[in-house]
């Protein structure tokens, strides 16, 4: 690959490939990258080495069937997309389901963002060098999965969320252990804000280093943390609110300059606000039921399924052949962790879904990369690729 230099001479430059072998890189992305030197003149940007047909697995089984593999989408915080999608086949029944159950879906999507978060800025501080902030984070993010081993047994994928409601209700217990983990959550920010926030080395990392302007990010259809950190106040959760979040009090945290250190320091605040909005939550649990009444998606209690015969053949029909939707499209997003994630849904009436497809928050941000690396140190390379926090789940799908 050749260009040309300021003075009009040859610059013969090397391409190298950083990943899919890079540790940054986690062996599911490649970036090929022309260098000059030390900087990146350019970079192509390639996908595809986690690719699992997610879009096509799902038309082989029944809607409920569709359900574990959301958990392998963003793995990071599986019960946020089990929760999506559940609320978008419940928007094509017309169905609310119970208020215990949205209160427990917030808390429980709260928790999720939290752990994606320490996640993202633990391991992408680890990138540059920075190892003790990956123990403080991890050890708080495994005290939730022992509230999610709890709840339902299961660790990274849960499952937990149904068509209509939960899987089962809260075990007895579960609230002091989201308030006892949530105290623990705060004293790990601010014992790793207090080793980076105002730290030098880690500042000249990442200030104005792949600085992404709010035009840019809007053009290339950013959402989330990534585009509130280049200055865009949009958050679902506020400004096209589910669940009742417009009535929670929670701050949006906006960046200023669109570069490596905004967006690694919006997902440290957020974790706060989303701590907030639990205790919020926990608040307002009341006992109830957590699946709705309607026959079309929830089974019928063991005690009528013995003495009627109506609620025995709702019962067969419901496990054997799962929910029906009615024809039609439709598309339903919430807040994920990294920013807007949506599922539209094709139904001919029938137990399988025709069509689902995806709509992915890592998917514009891996595409802006390109031009984001454009000019930057090779070093910048792993810091930049860590503050989008790919999730390649969700990416190849």
């Amino acid at each position: 690959m050749k260009v040309l230099t300021p003075e009009g001479e040859h610059a013969h430059l090397m391409t190298v490939n950083l990943g899919p072998a890079h540790p940054a890189t986690h062996g599911t992305l490649r970036i090929a990258a022309a260098l000059d030197g030390e900087t990146i003149a350019g970079a192509a940007c390639e996908m595809g080495y986690l690719h699992r047909g997610f879009e096509k697995m799902v038309e082989q089984g029944t809607y409920q069937m569709v359900l574990p593999f959301t958990d392998r989408l963003n793995y990071c915080s599986a019960m946020i997309n089990n929760i999506a999608f559940c609320k978008a086949v419940e928007k094509m029944f017309a169905v609310e389901v119970p208020e215990r159950c949205i209160v427990l879906r917030v808390i429980l999507m709260e928790l999720s963002r939290i752990i994606d978060h320490l996640v993202c800025v633990c391991t992408n501080l680890v990138d540059l060098g920075a190892l003790t902030n990956f123990w403080y984070f991890f050890n708080v993010r495994e005290e939730v999965y022992i509230v999610w081993e709890k709840l339902c047994g299961a660790r990274l994928t849960n499952t937990v969320t149904r068509i209509g409601g939960m899987y089962r209700d809260a075990y007895p217990g579960f609230e002091d252990d989201v308030a006892r983990v949530l105290t623990r959550i705060e004293a790990a920010v601010a014992e790793v804000r207090g080793l980076i926030e105002k730290n030098k080395i880690f500042m000249d990392r990442t200030k104005d280093i792949c600085v992404v302007s709010a035009e840019q990010a809007v053009s290339y259809g950013w959402t989330g943390p990534c585009l509130r950190a280049s200055g865009v106040d949009r958050d679902m959760r506020k400004d096209e609110p589910y669940y009742g979040y417009e009535t929670y009090q929670f701050d949006t945290v906006v960046g200023t300059t669109g570069d490596t250190y905004d967006r690694i320091m919006i997902r440290i605040y957020e974790m706060l606000e989303s701590v907030s909005i639990c205790r919020q939550a926990l608040g307002r649990l009341k006992p109830g039921p957590v699946n709705t009444s309607d026959a079309r998606l929830s089974l019928p209690s063991r005690q009528q399924v013995y003495h009627d015969m109506e609620a025995l053949i709702n019962n067969f029909k419901l496990i054997y052949e799962g929910v029906r939707p009615p024809a039609g499209e439709c598309y339903d997003a919430v807040e994920a962790a990294n920013g807007e994630l949506g599922f539209l849904i094709t139904s001919d009436g029938g137990t399988n879904p025709y069509r689902i497809k995806v709509r992915p928050p890592c998917f514009t941000q891996y595409a802006a990369l390109s031009e984001m690396l454009e000019g930057e140190l090779v070093a910048d390379f792993a810091a930049s690729l860590g503050s989008i926090n790919i999730i390649a789940g969700e990416l190849d799908r």
